[in-house]
């Protein structure tokens, strides 16, 4: 079983490389927020390493999209929470207005200290804001999740990742998250749930959008 990413030569020191990205680097994010909700602040992504960081029970394992992205700089986790909190001091200094930082695009959150560091972030920063998926379900970091969604709703939406049923179909994980926010489904699920405007086309980019902040409903996603 692979236990990282295939692309060993993209993983790269937190301490010699900047680890947040600008969303305009990524033609899916954008940078500039007009959506409803963290309008005018600006859009940054984190990439960690795939499998490194992620659940074995994440259901793409073994055909995770990052098998896709062999450019990708993905940031190993030796040395990168100071590296993060010094570019995040710094960004909030340039943008009065605040930034939002996407949480992954490759990888999750690895361990309890780990998402404990994102809320110290939001703590420290008021017009800091968060949004992301993961795929962790029942363990400890996932109630870390849980706790940090409930107490900076406003501020923090890391969604839940869908798992594949028996049968094959995906269906929203009934997970600790279930109480406050709904599930990301990757593939296909019928009821309360749509497609992802971007992948559809009728957005540009997740800035110009952001339903995935404020909607309840599960989001589509198109298989990479």
């Amino acid at each position: 079983m692979k236990t990282t990413t295939v692309y060993q030569k993209s993983i790269k020191d937190a301490t010699e490389f900047t680890t947040l990205k600008k969303g305009s680097s990524n033609k899916k994010l954008g940078f500039k927020v007009t959506a409803k909700k963290w309008t005018g602040k600006r859009l940054y992504s984190l990439t960690l390493v795939e499998r490194e960081t992620c659940p074995t029970t994440c259901h793409h394992w073994d055909d995770c999209y990052g098998n896709n992205m062999p450019f990708a700089h993905r940031f190993s986790t030796i040395g990168l929470l100071p590296k993060l909190e010094s570019e995040i001091d710094s960004l909030m200094n340039k943008h009065k207005e605040g930034i939002v930082i996407r949480l992954h695009v490759l990888g999750d959150f690895m361990s309890v200290e780990y998402v404990e560091f994102w809320q110290n972030m939001l703590l420290k920063h008021p017009k800091l804001c968060l949004f992301g998926y993961t795929a962790r379900k029942e363990d400890n970091i996932a109630h870390a999740l849980w706790r940090m969604n409930n107490r900076f709703n406003e501020r923090c939406v890391i969604r839940h990742s869908g798992n594949k049923a028996y049968d094959g179909e995906l269906v929203p994980t009934q997970g600790p998250f279930k109480e406050n926010w709904s599930y990301a489904a990757e593939e296909s699920f019928e009821g309360a749930s749509f497609d992802c405007p971007e992948q559809t086309g009728k957005m540009k980019d997740c800035a110009s959008c952001g339903l995935c902040w404020i909607t309840t409903k599960t989001v589509r996603f198109a298989t990479h």
